[in-house]
C-alpha cells in the first residue's frame, strides 16, 4: 500500500517529502482508524524533526487524492481509514464499545455499475459502514 500511495503521489506531480512517506506508513502499519492526534504521536515516535502542520498538510493531501478518508464514530474525532487501491473500505463498528471489524471483501461488487448507470456518474470508491453490536456486547 505505501509504495502504491507513493506513486499515486509521483503520478499526480507531487514530491515525495520528508513527512509523506512517514505518515503513509503510519496508517498503513495501523490499518487506518487512528485519530489525527494518534497519527501525531506516531509520526512524533518515528521522526521527531516533522511538525504538526505537515502532518495535517499530508492528511489534507491523501484525503485530496481519495488515498484516506476521515470517519466520525461516535464521540470520538474523526479517524482516517486507508482505501484500497480501488477507491474502497468497508468496515463495522460497534456502538457500545467502539471496537471496529474490518471487513476483507468488497461487499457492494456490482452496485457500483447499477449506481453509475442509474444516476449517471463515474463512481471513483466508496467507504462504507455498518453499525451494531459486536460478539463481546452482546
Amino acid at each position: 500500500m505505501v509504495d502504491y500511495t507513493l506513486d499515486k503521489l509521483r503520478t499526480h506531480g507531487y514530491r515525495i517529502t520528508q513527512p509523506r512517506p512517514v505518515v503513509i506508513d503510519v496508517l498503513t502499519e495501523s490499518h487506518g482508524h487512528l485519530t489525527s492526534a494518534e497519527i501525531l504521536e506516531r509520526v512524533a515516535a518515528v521522526d521527531k524533526s516533522i511538525g504538526r502542520a505537515s502532518v495535517f498538510r499530508v492528511l489534507d493531501l491523501l484525503t485530496s487524492l481519495a488515498v484516506i478518508r476521515p470517519v466520525y464514530v461516535e464521540g470520538r474525532s474523526p479517524a482516517y481509514v486507508m482505501l484500497t487501491p480501488e477507491g474502497h473500505h468497508s468496515h463495522i463498528v460497534c456502538v457500545t464499545c467502539g471496537h471496529v471489524i474490518e471487513l476483507d471483501t468488497c461487499v457492494v461488487d456490482g452496485l457500483d455499475e447499477q449506481l453509475e448507470e442509474q444516476y449517471g456518474v463515474q463512481l471513483s470508491g466508496h467507504l462504507l459502514e455498518f453499525y451494531g453490536t459486536c460478539a463481546q456486547c452482546r
